[in-house]
């Protein structure tokens, strides 16, 4: 049985069907790390054109925000259709992403360029850590990240709520000691969730699961290293602040 703290990689019944699928049809670990690394293109493309356009941001925000929300939903129910969806929400998450860094970009000069290079730099860290099992994904370690990932979602969904009445939670969302001190858990929390994306594309990739997963777990590989960017960003900005 399979578990990953990211939302989007949780337990499949199609993993459970070992050996079902023919060696050119099931998922393999080459081709999941060749549509991600199509996907980050994607994205990154999507993300200087949008930087190109200020006038545009306001409207490029939302749309790639709501594009790239329905898309991940409908990937997450729909994973034969993954290698359709999961380039569409690559575009609408790189409009969205390319806004956030522009105005971030502005406000803090070079802030992005470090965030980029902290993202991948511990991506890279953990998958060598992974791979040569400093890192041992147990059961225990799956239950207490997807615990500490719920928890964070959680929070963010009642900051959504007390914003829409004005209100905003106090200290966390700020740039004094507690603020950083809760950005660098979240950050540890996006990090781990890597180590578990990992895993279930190994396991995924060993249990012969239909080729459609590959796009599938680089789909939510990508959610992840978004989230882990974002993070990386605000914490940046918290500190500049200070």
């Amino acid at each position: 049985m399979m578990r990953s703290g990211n939302p989007v990689l949780k337990n499949d019944k199609i993993f459970s069907r070992e050996g079902s699928f023919s060696s050119k049809r099931a998922m393999t670990i080459n081709g999941t790390v060749n549509k991600t690394y199509f996907l980050l293109l994607l994205t990154v493309a999507s993300s200087a054109w949008s930087w190109s356009y200020p006038e545009l941001y306001s409207i490029l925000l939302i749309v790639g925000l709501i594009g790239g929300l329905i898309t991940a939903i409908i990937t997450i129910f729909k994973k034969p259709l993954a290698g359709y969806t999961a380039p569409v929400y690559a575009l609408f998450e790189g409009l969205f992403l390319g806004v956030i860094s522009a105005m971030m970009e502005q406000a803090y000069p070079g802030i992005v360029i470090q965030a980029v290079l902290l993202t991948f730099g511990t991506l890279f860290c953990l998958l060598t850590a992974y791979k040569s099992r400093l890192i041992k994904v147990t059961e225990n370690f799956r239950l207490g990240v997807v615990a500490a990932t719920g928890a964070i979602f959680l929070i963010y969904a009642l900051t959504f709520v007390m914003g829409l009445f004005g209100m905003s939670m106090p200290y966390i969302h700020e740039s004094g000691l507690i603020g950083i001190g809760f950005s660098l858990v979240v950050i540890v929390i996006a990090s781990l969730n890597l180590v578990l994306d990992f895993d279930f594309i190994e396991k995924g990739a060993e249990a012969k699961a239909p080729k459609y997963m590959e796009w599938y777990g680089a789909f939510g590989l990508m959610v992840t290293l978004i989230w882990l960017y974002l993070e990386i960003l605000r914490l940046l900005a918290k500190l500049r602040d200070r």
